[in-house]
């Protein structure tokens, strides 16, 4: 099976299923969005809506309210394509530890959801995820957290420190850890139940790096609409050779990890 494991909400929903059928992937995990860069239709459209999202990972739009239209729009795609879509839920990280532990009982593991994220702390603010990794534990769910600019090298540390603190918790780090990306091959590897999802890498032989140096533990991802899937696998299958390596990375792994 293969399943691309970082894809956002698109609208209209049926051109994220186009690019799904395109690469060959038959099931996706889906996250919530704020901002829809898919949208644009010029260069002032695609800038209002990369400030929603600079916002967002800046952390200077993390009110309840502020989630409630992706959170909807999310539900609706979840429900139109359950065959396709595998529904992951993020978490406002500036709640309480028991909102947090509520929410996710609630809205996560009651809703047969199959995990957390895309979490988005604020740079330097990575230990806001504890939390979410504690409610994760007690459910048994994995964890996704944003990787990408402007995650910090700091942060990156910080995640594999409270992987360390929750072993049971798979904690993925999202899109290669950015313009950290050896770095974050380095933790992963050393710390097991680490992942790491490689869409938007920087470099082709990021990809193939972190693969032969965690071939279990590195999973296929978009992250659409931002990055293209028939794209991304063609950077898997570009840097492996046809075998089991690479059909874990392509979504064996993922399946695995999420009981599929």
């Amino acid at each position: 099976m293969i399943i691309d494991a970082h894809g956002h909400v698109h609208d209209p929903v049926e051109d994220h299923i186009a690019l799904l059928d395109e690469a060959g992937a038959e099931r996706a995990v889906l996250f919530a969005t704020r901002p829809h860069p898919e949208r644009a239709a010029d260069l002032a459209s695609l800038r209002r809506e990369m400030d929603v999202l600079s916002r967002s990972l800046g952390g200077q739009a993390n009110a309840l309210e502020s989630y409630e239209a992706a959170w909807a729009e999310h539900a609706a795609a979840l429900a139109a394509y359950p065959d396709r879509f595998i529904g992951f839920l993020s978490v406002p990280l500036d709640m309480s530890g028991e909102e947090i532990a509520a929410m996710v009982e609630r809205d996560v593991a009651a809703a047969g959801l199959h995990g957390i994220g895309e979490l988005t702390p604020p740079p330097g603010r990575a230990a806001l995820v504890e939390p979410v990794l504690r409610a994760a534990r007690d459910h048994g769910l994995p964890v996704v957290v944003h990787g990408s600019a402007p995650t910090t090298a700091e942060d990156l540390e910080t995640l594999a420190g409270l992987a360390r603190r929750y072993p049971s918790v798979p904690l993925v780090v999202s899109q290669l850890g950015g313009a950290h990306w050896m770095r974050a091959i380095e933790l992963v590897r050393d710390t097991p139940n680490m992942y790491l999802e490689l869409s938007t890498a920087p470099i082709v032989f990021a990809v193939r790096v972190a693969v032969a140096e965690i071939p279990d533990r590195t999973l296929f991802g978009s992250d659409a609409p931002y990055g293209d899937p028939v794209l991304a696998r063609m950077t898997v299958e570009r840097v492996t050779s046809p075998g089991e390596a690479r059909d874990r990375v392509l979504g064996g792994t993922l399946a695995e990890l999420l009981g599929l």
